[in-house]
Parts: structure tokens; sequence; C-alpha cells
């Protein structure tokens, strides 16, 4: 016997909300086998999801681009790879699935039209206690599909994700914030099951030991598990903790070329060539692939940050990256053959932070990926980074003493 376990539905403008009962116990799995996104006869996208108990859910679509946005209470994702949910479905161009915000997950799928919610339902077995949900879409006129689209605010939602609180630091206190790249639903650059976003994260642990060895007064990392943070929420924990510096940590892949070897970039609003360009447009598509609503976001305040740091943040920042690229060479590397880049990295638009953002390497170069998982290689770089930081740190407050002066 199937019984529907909608607790309540309603919908807002832009916005459809269903909210299922939980079962207490294990965090619910989501299973491969009985989930699919497919077109039936009718011409509708069809999106099912077959779960081991219900969770509350809700559903909503986000504009330019169009995508289709998910969140589940306390979904376990592991098991399914998005492409075993995609069959030969004209609506949908990818989807994407994992954590989003502490005992939340996210699903979103990129249309490749306006489509909008028909029906949702979400029903439970009572003798297996599975659950299934079962979402139709619809064409949709674009106007149609922008005015409903939007990002939902509501009690069962924090607006913006719950940040770990920093403890006061006084003056004197040398704080570096630490960024491992991607997160969560966003998992970065993968190579032969390895994701960027969990090679970091080590990296930054490890990291943060050697500055401590090193002598840092206080290192605050920008997320510590595999969580998603937006780029302005990296950004406001460096404000947030007082930092001295901001580093961020990456290991792209590219599909071409034979890029490899590590890098460290400035923010520009120049880039040094078109493939550090495309580099930082990847980097700031996070924010967009974790299915953040975007609208409304003033592109005229990136200019006025970066003139701003031209003033007296950017020589300070390229003197970091010039200790770091210095130090990494000495520990071996190795680096890339143009180590020093500039480019508009998001993360890096901090107007009164030294900021760089570090590619320890490319994940589509055997020789960085041998090296990236190599736990003896990793201490080598970090304590090699650690130096370099506390070297600069040591320069930089020397220069701006004398300057005072």
């Amino acid at each position: 016997m199937i019984r529907h376990l909608f607790l309540c539905a309603a919908f807002w403008a832009g916005m459809t909300t269903a909210v299922a009962a939980e079962t207490e116990g294990a965090v619910a799995q989501v299973r491969a086998e009985g989930s699919r996104i497919s077109e039936n006869w009718l011409g509708r996208t069809m999106l099912r999801l077959e779960l081991t108990q219900g969770v509350p859910f809700r559903v909503f679509t986000l504009d330019e681009p169009e995508r289709l946005v998910l969140d589940f209470r306390d979904l376990d994702w592991s098991g399914l790879r998005p492409e075993d949910l995609l069959e030969d479905v004209s609506g949908v161009k990818a989807v994407r699935f994992g954590a989003f915000q502490p005992g939340w997950t996210r699903l979103v799928a990129d249309l490749s039209r306006p489509l909008l919610p028909d029906s949702i339902e979400m029903a439970v077995d009572n003798e297996t206690g599975n659950a299934l949900l079962s979402i139709a879409l619809v064409s949709a006129d674009p106007e149609v599909f922008a005015a409903r689209s939007g990002a939902p605010s509501d009690a069962l939602w924090p607006v913006t994700p719950p940040m770990e609180r920093q403890p006061p630091v006084s003056d004197d206190r040398f704080v570096v914030v630490v960024d491992p790249g991607h997160g969560g639903i966003d998992p970065g650059a993968e190579r032969e099951g390895l994701f960027e976003k969990d090679l970091m994260l080590t990296l930054a642990h490890e990291f943060r030991k050697a500055l401590y060895r090193a002598g840092a007064g206080e290192v605050v990392l920008t997320r510590a598990s595999d969580g998603f943070v937006s780029l302005d929420a990296r950004v406001a924990i460096a404000h947030r903790s007082a930092a001295d510096v901001f580093i961020s940590l990456h290991a792209d892949a590219l599909s071409e070329g034979g890029a490899q070897g590590a890098t460290v970039y400035t923010l520009s609003d120049t880039a040094s060539d078109a493939a550090d360009a495309q580099l930082a447009a990847r980097h700031n598509r996070a924010d967009l692939i974790a299915g953040i609503d975007l609208t409304g976001s003033d592109d005229g305040v990136a200019g006025v940050l970066l003139d701003l740091a031209r003033q007296e943040t950017e020589p300070r920042s390229v003197a970091l990256a010039q200790a770091l690229v210095a130090q990494m060479q000495d520990a071996g590397g190795p680096m890339n053959s143009r180590p020093l880049r500039r480019a508009g990295f998001s993360v890096l638009k901090s107007a009164d932070i030294p900021s760089v953002l570090v590619e320890i390497g490319f994940l589509s170069s055997a020789r960085d990926l041998d090296n990236i998982r190599d736990p003896l290689w990793r201490q080598e770089i970090a304590d090699a980074m650690a130096q370099a930081v506390l070297k600069w740190h040591a320069q930089d407050t020397a220069r701006r003493s004398h300057y005072r002066q």
C-alpha cells in the first residue's frame, strides 16, 4: 500500500515547496536503480528519485541560466553518479548533487530550455519504507519562467549558511585564512576518481599545521569539511577573522594542452592570457554551479574593489606571490614555466587583505596528480608555503613600519 507523505504543499512566486515527514533513524539514501531523469510519451521531462525513506525537501527554479534546484534534508548521494541519472533527455543538459549547507544537500539540473514543475509528489511504501519523489516538468515561456523563478526565503531554510564564529584576535596576532577550493555540491576538477575539493581540503589541513609550526598566530579555514561555501562567504570569513593574508588552494584540470606545475595568481581585471581568463571564469562559476541565485549581483562593485586593491594591497599581494614561488621552487616544486600570473578570481577581491590563489598543480598532468596525492610531497610543499608566508610577513611588517616613519 502506498500513502502520500506531504505534510504541506504551497506555491510561492517562483517556488514550489513540498515537505515530507522524516523517518526516525538512519540518514536517507538515494537508490541509484530507481532514480532517473527521462522523458515520457507525453513529452514531459520526468525526474524520479527513489529514497530509502522520506525526507523534507523543496523545489524551485533559477533563471539566467535556467536551473532546477532540489534541496533535501540529510540525504546521502553516495553510490549515485550524475551520469546515472540522465537518459536521452532534451530538456536537461547536466546534473550535479552533493552537500550544500549543514544538514542539507542539493541537486542542481541545468536546463536546456525553460521548464517548470507541473506536478510534485513524494510517496512512501508502508512495507519497505522506500520513498519515491516524482516531478513532472513542462515547457514554459521564458517570461513566465523568469517571473516564477528565484531563490526562496522561508522558515525551512536559513538565508545564509551558518559560519563558525571566529574568536577575536589581538592586533599583533598574524592571522592567515586558508581557503580550500570548491566543496560540497561543487567538486571542482576530477581525475581517476579523485576530486579537487577533497585533495585541497586535505592539503589545507596540512598547510594549517605547517603554518602553526612556522609560527603563525592564527590559521582559519574557510571550510573544515566537505561543505559548500559561496565565493562571497569565503571573503567574508577572511574579513570576520581580521585576516592578514588570504590564500586559496586549487588544482584544476585542462581537457586540452599540457599545463603542469604550480602557479600563483594575484588579482587583475586583465588576465595574463586567454587560458588564465578561462581558468578564472571556471572558478568564478562556483556559486552558479551550486544553484545560487545571482539576480541583483552588482558587477560594478568588483571594479571598485579592484581600484582600491591597486592602491596598496596589490603590491603586497604580488610580493606574497613572489615569496611563495621562490620558496616552492627551492623545495623542488615543480613549478609551471610561468609561475607568476594574474587573473580575475572572485575570491581575491578583498581590497584590504593581501590575497593569492595557488594552483598547486594540474590534475590533468599525471606527474602533478601523483605529487598531489603523495603525502610526503604535500608535506614538503606545505612546509615551503608556510615558510614563504612567514618570511613575507616579516618583510611586509618591516616595510610598512618604515613607511609609517
